[in-house]
């Protein structure tokens, strides 16, 4: 699926704001070298504008900012299979820091 025909060709974030801006750029919520078999999974992509894709990036140390993991958690299933096991609250364990997702308060 073309994510950039999918969304319409405006970016999500703006469009979360009511502003109409072109998306020229499709970002991948959980990063893809943190998660490269998530590179193609269609939830996993949002469009986005230029310069709201560089504000989802911290450039100078290679991480999401505090808007890139808002995204990457308003994306991500609450239950989904990754390395070919589905996780649970009892799989704190098993993620990199970068996917322990919390829900409410909750580690899920």
């Amino acid at each position: 699926m073309n994510i950039l025909k999918r969304d319409q060709y405006e970016c999500r974030e703006c469009k979360r704001y009511g502003r109409n801006r072109i998306a020229n750029t499709v970002h991948h919520c959980n990063p893809l070298e943190t998660y490269p078999e998530l590179s193609l999974i269609s939830w996993n992509l949002v469009s986005l504008c230029g310069k709201c894709h560089d504000a989802m990036h911290d450039r100078t140390n290679d991480t999401l900012t505090v808007l890139g993991e808002y995204w990457r958690e308003k994306v991500t299933p609450h239950t989904y299979t990754l390395q070919s096991k589905k996780w649970s609250n009892d799989d704190e364990g098993f993620f990199p820091h970068t996917l322990i997702l919390r829900h409410k308060g909750v580690l899920i």
